[in-house]
């Protein structure tokens, strides 16, 4: 366990030790693989000063540092609206390239009229599918979780999961649910110990394991038939072209 990992695990008071366990990197990569600390970025979607969906975030973002993780925690306070300016705002830039160089994503929305919040949806649609010819989220993977104020829904990591298939990513099987989150955040945003508190646990854990296995094989997962004819056809257009 590196100084880093040991040191985020300091900061974590409801994890035991005892039952601690880094992970195995061998078991998960090949031996040529990359090795360095896997990229996260980790979004949220309120703007409350007492946000439960940023103590959520910020929960997460402990845990996937002492599991190993290079962790980004973006803001989204003073991100326009979607096609409310041009893509060159300040902010936006800040999302995009956080984007590109993650190598994964956690996303935690609360939820608001039974639907993720429109804070959540504005930095996902910020998020282009295409960017200069590069997929900024294809092939990543992505961990989804939510808080509630009433009782435990599902609506919002499902809007999500579908989002994900849609920006191509490899959403985790696993998933968080905080219902009645006022209950489970102290004066300080620090979560309280429970059956919840384990699932978020668990769900970083999973995210970064399947992060390991994915990121040094998602250009091959992701690499498609349709898109190699639709590559030689564009070749053999220019190559006419030129001739002609």
């Amino acid at each position: 366990m590196t100084d880093a990992m040991k040191a985020a695990l300091a900061d974590l008071p409801n994890i035991d030790a005892e039952h601690w366990r880094p992970l195995e990197i061998d078991r998960l990569v090949g031996p040529d693989a990359p090795r360095h600390a896997p990229r996260i970025l980790v979004l949220y979607g309120s703007l409350r000063e007492r946000s439960f969906s940023r103590f959520a975030a910020e929960e997460a973002a402990r845990l996937l540092r002492a599991f190993g993780a290079e962790v980004r925690l973006y803001s989204p306070a003073g991100l326009p609206l979607p096609d409310d300016c041009e893509a060159d705002h300040p902010k936006v830039q800040e999302l995009r390239e956080l984007a590109q160089w993650s190598e994964g994503m956690l996303w935690a929305s609360p939820e608001r009229h039974g639907a993720m919040t429109s804070i959540m949806k504005a930095q996902i649609d910020w998020i282009p599918l295409s960017l200069g010819g590069v997929r900024p989220t294809q092939g990543k993977t992505l961990a989804i979780l939510q808080v509630s104020g009433g009782s435990q829904s599902f609506n919002s990591v499902n809007q999500m999961r579908i989002l994900g298939r849609w920006m191509r990513m490899l959403t985790i099987p696993n998933q968080s649910s905080v219902p009645r989150a006022f209950n489970e955040f102290d004066e300080q945003g620090r979560m309280r110990m429970s059956p919840l508190y384990l699932r978020i646990v668990d769900v970083c854990e999973e995210l970064m394991k399947f992060t390991w296995m994915n990121r040094d094989r998602s250009a091959y997962l992701t690499e498609r038939y349709s898109e190699r004819v639709e590559s030689a056809e564009e070749v053999s257009r220019r190559v006419n072209q030129s001739t002609i």
